[in-house]
């Protein structure tokens, strides 16, 4: 099944019983909902094997522990759905046997998104950040939505709003076609947004090759206006264009604080290739105020095929 824009219609959401996969799962049935499409929920068990334990090797007990993961997340959705007033979506709830990570990235590879919680019982504390989402993120082909809590619903009665990084690159090409698709069926506005600074380097050479600020402004403001131009958007979506000075990562965040969704790409020039994701990626989603979706880069754009 296959929505309006080619996109696989099916959504894969993790829950492992947390508030984070609690959150994720209400937020996924929502979007299912309103995109007419089906939502596969996946709560995974570990299977350790240890030589001095023969007893973790029992096909027996082995199903004995995934029909009682099965059993809850089964209960977990009824719950979800009731809350949600979702009664209607097409669910279909696994329980598979190994790491959580993987067993996500597995079952998303040919789903419209993959949607998890921000935290969830494996928490990775340092990086504020559960370890799951964080796997998830950096290794999918697949767009992936990490939502997080939001205690304060935006208030007044302003349209929704979609905000999209852009920096010339193909991975923001990608996530500003796709934060497009989003804001339509969201019938939300769509600002594109596009940071820059005039960096502070050690050596004051630097300063000969930097344009004034103003006129640095002005240049981004153009080529981002450029790359919404040459963009396959929908016809009537309104669009805002937005050049602000800061550092990417904090501009995004701050410019998404009462968005709908917060849309970036895997890839862009701030690559960080330790963690095979851009490193404003990596920022938004660990900060983020609202739901943010990472986009994959396309296949074969090459990770240096930015515009300068």
């Amino acid at each position: 099944m296959t929505d309006e824009q080619g996109h696989a219609a099916r959504t894969v959401v993790g829950v492992d019983g947390s508030p984070g996969a609690r959150t994720a799962l209400a937020w996924a049935l929502t979007d299912a909902a309103r995109r007419g499409a089906a939502l596969e929920v996946v709560s995974s068990f570990p299977v350790q094997v240890y030589l001095a334990d023969p007893l973790l090797l029992d096909e027996n007990q082995l199903e004995a522990v995934r029909a009682d993961t099965l059993e809850r997340a089964r209960a977990l959705v009824e719950e979800v759905r009731a809350e949600a007033g979702q009664p209607d979506v097409p669910v279909q709830v696994l329980a598979v046997a190994g790491p959580p990570a993987p067993m996500l990235l597995a079952a998303s590879e040919d789903a419209g998104r993959l949607v998890i919680g921000s935290r969830g019982r494996g928490a990775v504390k340092s990086l504020v950040l559960g370890s799951v989402a964080l796997s998830c993120v950096t290794h999918t082909r697949t767009p992936v939505v990490v939502v997080h809590p939001r205690p304060d619903a935006p208030a007044g009665d302003a349209p929704p709003r979609v905000v999209v990084g852009l920096d010339g690159s193909a991975a923001s090409s990608a996530a500003l076609e796709r934060a497009a698709t989003e804001a339509q069926q969201l019938g939300a506005e769509l600002v594109a947004v596009a940071a820059y600074s005039a960096a502070s380097y050690w050596s004051d050479a630097y300063a000969v090759v930097l344009p004034p600020p103003e006129q640095l402004a002005e240049e981004v403001q153009a080529a981002a206006e450029q790359q919404v131009a040459g963009a396959r958007l929908p016809d009537g979506l309104p669009v805002r264009v937005e050049s602000l000075e800061g550092p990417a990562g904090n501009v995004l965040v701050e410019a998404a604080w009462d968005a709908a969704l917060l849309v970036v790409g895997g890839h862009g020039q701030g690559a960080v290739r330790g963690l095979l994701m851009g490193s404003v990626a990596l920022h938004c989603v660990l900060s983020g105020p609202c739901p943010v979706m990472v986009v994959p880069e396309p296949h074969g754009s090459g990770r240096h095929a930015s515009a300068g």
